[in-house]
C-alpha cells in the first residue's frame, strides 16, 4: 500500500468532538455521506463546506483521509446542511489549483480547533485532497 499524507486526529476529536459538531457549529459543519471503497456502506464524516468563487469545496484538511480516499472511488456523495441533504457528485481539483482554495480554507476556517494547527504542520496544497462539488443530473 502506498504511503500517503494524512494527520490523524486526536482519539477525543474522533470519537467525541466529531460527533459533536454538527450540534453545535450547525451553521458551519455539514455531514458528508460517500460510499466505503471496500464495503459500499455509506460513511458520514463532519466537514465545512467552502464557497468560493461562486463554487462549492469539500477540503480534506487533514491530508489524504479516508473520506477523499473514498470519494476518489466513488465521486457520488450525499451532503446534509442544516437538516437537508442533496445527493451530489464531485470533482477532484487538481493540485495546481489548489493554492488560492485552501488560502480560502484557512481564512474562513483557520479559527476553528486544530485547523490552523493541521494546515501549518501540512502547508503544502498539494497534501490536501479537494473536491469540487456538482449537482446530480
Amino acid at each position: 500500500m502506498a504511503e500517503r499524507t494524512y494527520l490523524k486526529p486526536p482519539w477525543m476529536q474522533q470519537h467525541v468532538g466529531n460527533r459533536l459538531a454538527p450540534l453545535f457549529g450547525r451553521s458551519m459543519v455539514s455531514k458528508l455521506s460517500v460510499r466505503g471503497r471496500t464495503s459500499g456502506r455509506w460513511r458520514t464524516v463532519p466537514v465545512a463546506v467552502l464557497d468560493h468563487d461562486g463554487e462549492r469545496y469539500l477540503v480534506s484538511y487533514r491530508g489524504v483521509s479516508d473520506w477523499a480516499l473514498n470519494l476518489r472511488a466513488s465521486p457520488e456523495c450525499r451532503l446534509t446542511v442544516r437538516g437537508r441533504t442533496e445527493d451530489l457528485t464531485t470533482e477532484e481539483v487538481p493540485a495546481a489549483e489548489r493554492p488560492p482554495i485552501m488560502a480560502a480554507y484557512r481564512e474562513k476556517y483557520g479559527s476553528m480547533p486544530t485547523v490552523s494547527s493541521v494546515l501549518s504542520a501540512l502547508p503544502d496544497p498539494a497534501d490536501h485532497p479537494v473536491f469540487r462539488l456538482r449537482g446530480r443530473g
